[in-house]
């Protein structure tokens, strides 16, 4: 028997009737199903941890939940090939494309092997601290180097590839993915970059100096950020979801992952369709 994993989002009562159905229609189709926590609780199991989730070796893994959901689910099977099939409950859905109403036709398109499968880049990101490796992550979206509850700005060194860039004042810093660049980086006026280029963005956050513009790297050039001067409770958050709390002189290094996320799609939307019904762009 082969075996699908679900991921689910808390607080989202439709779940309740979906997931016994869901779990039922796979069972049909010589499916088991492996429940993430969040989804066992919906159906009164027990369900496992969702990092581990990947040493059940599933053919597919499947997420109910919003933008947030997916991401939390690409790290947990970054080191995997593992197809992700996301179905959007969130308010916004810039990944999770599917509607509910299309889960099971996506289902069976992915089983027939007629649904398009989209490869994502994801970004390896190293905290250094005392010169060496402090904390690592892949990610898929971006990393956030950022201010806490105080109104003070911290001082940041970048370089990238190696040749000094630039050391400015700011609220933060953004280093994000090709997907990444429609998140955090594009409200900090950032650019939108194709999910094909192969490349990452580094956008300041409100930086205290008028001449600093955003900056797209090829991706298989490392980008350092130094903490120069940092302000109470600054952070560096991965894909908006893991914080660690940053020191003076921290180093965060970002690099193309040797990793990818492969996303299944009904159909071919496009990366303009999604920014035009989502968030109304260029209409006037």
């Amino acid at each position: 028997m082969q075996h699908v994993a679900i991921i689910s989002k808390p607080q989202k009562p439709e779940l309740f009737t979906l997931l016994p159905e869901l779990i039922y229609f796979l069972k049909e189709r010589g499916f088991e199903a492996h429940l993430d926590e969040t989804s066992a609780a919906y159906v009164k199991e027990h369900g496992m941890v969702r990092d581990t989730m990947a040493g059940c070796c599933p053919s597919l893994v499947i997420v109910l939940g919003g933008d947030g959901t997916l991401l939390s689910a690409a790290r947990a099977f970054a080191k995997t090939d593992t197809p992700i099939l996301s179905a959007n409950l969130g308010s916004l859905g810039f990944l999770t494309e599917v509607p509910l109403s299309e889960i099971y036709k996506t289902f069976d398109a992915w089983q027939e092997g007629s649904c398009s499968v989209d490869q994502r880049s994801m970004m390896h990101a190293e905290l250094w601290r005392d010169g060496k490796v402090y904390q690592a992550w892949d990610a898929l979206n971006d990393v956030v180097i950022s201010k806490g509850a105080i109104a003070r700005m911290g001082d940041y060194s970048i370089q990238i590839g190696g040749q000094s860039v630039a050391r400015f004042r700011a609220d933060g810093v953004i280093v994000a993915t090709p997907t990444g660049s429609t998140a955090y980086s594009l409200a900090a006026n950032g650019p939108i970059v194709m999910g094909s280029v192969d490349a990452m963005v580094v956008t300041p956050i409100c930086p205290h100096l008028l001449t600093l513009r955003p900056i797209v790297t090829p991706a298989d050039t490392e980008i350092c950020i130094s903490v120069v001067g940092i302000a109470d409770q600054t952070f560096l958050t991965v894909d908006g979801q893991e914080a660690v709390e940053l020191k003076l002189s921290d180093e965060l290094h970002v690099r193309r992952s040797q990793y990818s996320v492969r996303l299944i799609r009904l159909g071919e939307h496009g990366l303009f369709n999604v920014l035009r019904s989502k968030l109304k762009w260029g209409e006037r």
